[in-house]
């Protein structure tokens, strides 16, 4: 069989669809699963679909910010499409279990606004939000930056670094270590916005390219499985996320592939999840999940039924948005 070239352009063409195949990988992830079951390094993979949102993103604002260079504008996008589901998903997640009469007010409406918990004791609640509009923070100078000084694309080979430092070196760990979580997809997110203008130029990989793909996949995936299925908890996260990185573009490139071949209705369905992914992250978990998991349905039903009674609330929630703060 004769192999094709790689496009780029596929990462922005099939972005929906790659999107929502990533919120299925996080559903995945967050199902509880016995250590001891042959899916638990699989399963603990899905946390893949983390970075598989932060590399798109990268490339997404890429486009953004070449088609319209304004950091207000910038901004002001971004924070339409991320806080209003935020602020309505964190204020009942949050006055639910707040203690009105001996209470800390200020903490509360910091949890709240940006789950101040996060970066003072790594509180995971809904940890991607406040790390994505930190992100997002920085982008903008980031992407002035490399348009001046390309040589500067080669920052996220320090992030990476950074990590490194992050983990082992004491005085900073005892200081930030704490939110290794994030640290350690600040590089994939970087690269992504550097891939941008690969995308957007439709940049193309020659065909033998995709043995690299598929040895880079292959690769990366069996370390990664293997790491969580037998050594889960007793490595440092962050160098298995560092594994994800080549995984991660990997396995978008190859899905790009499966997305061009596959029915119609498979990608109208992934578009159709792609599109509210946001609320879907922030309902499924602590709204649905946490209440399916004491019948102990079993891993495939939960994951079924908390992804069938997340979709209707996340849809609801972004039309109800939309008609409130229209873009």
């Amino acid at each position: 069989m004769k192999l094709k070239e790689i496009q780029l352009a596929d990462l922005s063409r099939y972005r929906g669809q790659l999107m929502g195949a990533a919120i299925v990988f996080i559903i995945l992830f967050h199902v509880p699963l016995a250590r001891g079951d042959a899916f638990f390094g699989l399963r603990r993979c899905g946390n893949i679909g983390v970075d598989m949102f932060l590399f798109l993103s990268g490339i997404g604002l890429w486009y953004a910010w070449v088609k319209q260079p304004s950091v207000s504008h910038f901004y002001r996008r971004r924070l339409l499409r991320l806080f209003p589901a935020w602020l309505v998903v964190s204020s009942i997640y949050y006055l639910q279990r707040f203690n009105f009469e001996t209470g800390d007010y200020l903490d509360l409406v910091l949890d709240i606004t940006v789950n101040w918990g996060f970066w003072l004791h790594d509180e995971l609640t809904f940890w991607y939000v406040p790390a994505i509009m930190m992100l997002y923070l920085w982008a903008p100078l980031y992407m002035k930056l490399i348009a001046r000084h390309p040589v500067f694309r080669w920052l996220p080979v320090l992030m990476v670094c950074w990590c490194v430092v992050v983990q082992w070196v004491v005085p900073v760990h005892q200081a930030v270590g704490h939110i290794e979580i994030f640290w350690s997809r600040v590089p994939i997110f970087f690269l992504g916005i550097n891939c941008g203008s690969l995308v957007r130029q439709d940049h193309r990989i020659e065909p033998a390219g995709r043995w690299l793909v598929w040895i880079t996949l292959l690769m990366t995936a069996a370390a990664c499985i293997w790491l969580e299925q037998m050594r889960h908890g007793r490595f440092p996260l962050f160098a298995e996320r560092m594994i994800y990185i080549p995984l991660t573009v990997s396995l978008l490139i190859l899905l790009c592939d499966f997305f061009r071949i596959a029915p119609a209705w498979c990608n109208r369905a992934c578009v159709f999840l792609g599109g509210i992914s946001l609320e879907i992250y922030l309902i499924h978990n602590h709204f649905v999940m946490s209440y399916l998991t004491p019948y102990h349905l079993g891993y495939w039903p939960t994951a079924l039924l908390t992804t069938l009674l997340t979709l209707p609330l996340a849809w609801l929630l972004q039309r109800i948005l939309r008609r409130l703060m229209p873009a």
